[in-house]
């Protein structure tokens, strides 16, 4: 099972008993707030308990995916247009001096907007 669908199920899993549980007491004229700590202490158990393999394997996505065990997902196509040359120009220039901010003037030698002339 992917690990995106573990990880739903095993929410919807655990909310569902959270949910039969606290709406048990809420049954029995129980206090509101007792009642849903009792719940989530009671679903936390039994979620401990009963869904272990579930569990185990949401654990074990999440290790592939933090230590890089699991395969890398597909990257989307570049959009024409898109600004990614201009960021490698900037990164590659970043430590030699050179001034890449687009707003302090043009080639020509004249000031960005709200700069004064240079003399």
């Amino acid at each position: 099972m992917k690990t995106g669908r573990t990880w739903v199920v095993y929410t919807l899993i655990r909310i569902g008993i959270f949910a039969v549980v606290l709406a048990i007491l809420l049954v029995t004229q129980m206090t509101p707030w007792i009642a849903a700590v009792i719940a989530a202490v009671i679903s936390l158990c039994a979620s401990y308990i009963f869904l272990r393999k579930p569990r185990e394997e949401l654990a074990n996505g999440l290790f592939e995916a933090r230590h890089g065990t699991a395969k890398p997902s597909p990257r989307a196509a570049e959009k024409p247009g898109s600004d990614e040359d201009l960021e490698d120009t900037v990164v590659e220039h970043a430590g030699e001096g050179v001034n890449t901010d687009a707003r302090a003037g043009d080639e020509a030698g004249h000031p960005a907007p709200g700069e004064a002339p240079k003399a």
